[in-house]
């Protein structure tokens, strides 16, 4: 589905992602572990068009797609929660899903605004609020409702539980655990590498850039001393 190959991406004078390969199969989940100012996030912006690749490529189903601009990107098929939600704080949970909604690049309409809203029984209680009054596991949960209300082919989290409370931890993955199955590919980045490694498929881990392992999750999991040595836990 969604192939990176040698890819290259700075900012400034500063070399972040280093000849990085990396391929998302259609109907999987892969995981992206590393600890922070590795690259991940920046993985994930170059891929989306908001940070010009220096070199290399991106396909997107054998297309080349590389230079295409953020919105481009989105039209392909992909559903991006970003790191910091990005919810339009000025508009009601009701705008926000609304505003998203279209069908997907086949015609598909699987995620309709009811049900994101059986998906997500917070945001139900709460159409009316204003994003800027929600907390901050609701507008995550109206993040993922309204990347999902484009009905996507690839479905991108960046740091999706961060600074959330346990129970809605649970809760998110949940939804995560549940995406997947029906047969949304999934780019997970998330600091809990043991929850990543159980709801995918294959991870990669990123040092300074760079990709120095790569697998099948279950394999992964079991190779402690590496990951202690490129995570730090």
């Amino acid at each position: 589905m969604l192939q990176l190959t040698a890819l290259n991406t700075y900012y400034g004078d500063s070399h972040i992602l280093q000849g990085v390969d990396l391929h998302i199969p259609v109907g999987k989940a892969v995981g992206l572990l590393g600890r922070n100012g590795m690259g991940k996030t920046t993985l994930i912006r170059s891929l989306m068009g908001f940070v010009p690749a220096a070199s290399g490529r991106i396909h997107w189903h054998q297309r080349d797609v590389t230079d295409l601009p953020p919105e481009r990107m989105a039209r392909l098929g992909i559903g991006y929660v970003p790191e910091g939600r990005g919810i339009f704080p000025n508009l009601s949970v009701r705008e926000n899903l609304v505003m998203s909604a279209r069908p997907g690049t086949t015609g598909k309409q699987d995620w309709t605004y009811d049900r994101v809203l059986a998906t997500f029984p917070r945001l139900k209680e709460r159409l009316d609020h204003g994003g800027q009054q929600l907390s901050g596991g609701e507008q995550q949960m109206l993040s993922i409702g309204r990347a999902l209300m484009t009905n996507p082919e690839l479905m991108i989290f960046d740091e999706a539980t961060e600074g959330l409370a346990p129970m809605i931890v649970q809760e998110i993955w949940r939804v995560i655990s549940g995406i997947r199955d029906t047969g949304i590919s999934t780019l997970i980045v998330d600091r809990n590498y043991r929850a990543v490694l159980a709801h995918t498929d294959q991870a990669v881990v990123l040092e300074k850039g760079k990709i120095v392992m790569a697998g099948a999750s279950s394999e992964l999991a079991q190779s402690s001393a590496a990951l202690t040595q490129y995570l730090g836990v």
